[in-house]
């Protein structure tokens, strides 16, 4: 049986975990991440890239995303999913490793509403259950 302390315990632990995409589990798992994060960009961005016709690597996509993408309100906002909100994250934050904490921060700020959503204890569950966005635990 669990002790209130064991309890605090494993969510200290949740807290300080680490997390960010892992590009190596999109290979392993046979997926594309150019092609997700493609998806990702913004309407105007992706214009332009479809009508110059040419297949863009994943750090012009990322670079693309933090130069233009990631400063339009809408990029990361309360009308996405949270897990593509995460995602979108990561991608303007150039993939850096972030804990839950500063996670659910940055998430509330950008999102605006329904900040239970990004609660460490539902982030936590969330990413831990992801097979989609290739969200992993850094190890330390």
């Amino acid at each position: 049986m669990y002790t209130e302390e064991d309890t605090e315990e494993v969510v200290a632990k949740q807290e300080e975990s680490c997390w960010s995409i892992d590009t190596d589990w999109f290979e392993a798992n046979n997926r594309s991440l150019v092609a997700l994060v493609r998806g990702s960009l913004c309407s105007k961005c992706r214009k332009r890239l479809d009508s110059e016709k040419k297949v863009s690597s994943l750090n012009d996509l990322l670079t693309t995303i933090r130069d233009c993408c990631s400063t339009e309100p809408a990029y990361i906002s309360g009308e996405l999913p949270i897990m593509e909100s995460v995602f979108r994250l990561f991608l303007a934050n150039g993939n850096q490793a972030l804990d839950l904490i500063e996670l659910g921060r940055q998430l509330s700020e950008r999102r605006g509403v329904d900040t239970y959503r990004t609660s460490v204890e539902i982030l936590s569950r969330l990413l831990k259950n992801d097979r989609y966005y290739g969200i992993r635990l850094v190890k330390p």
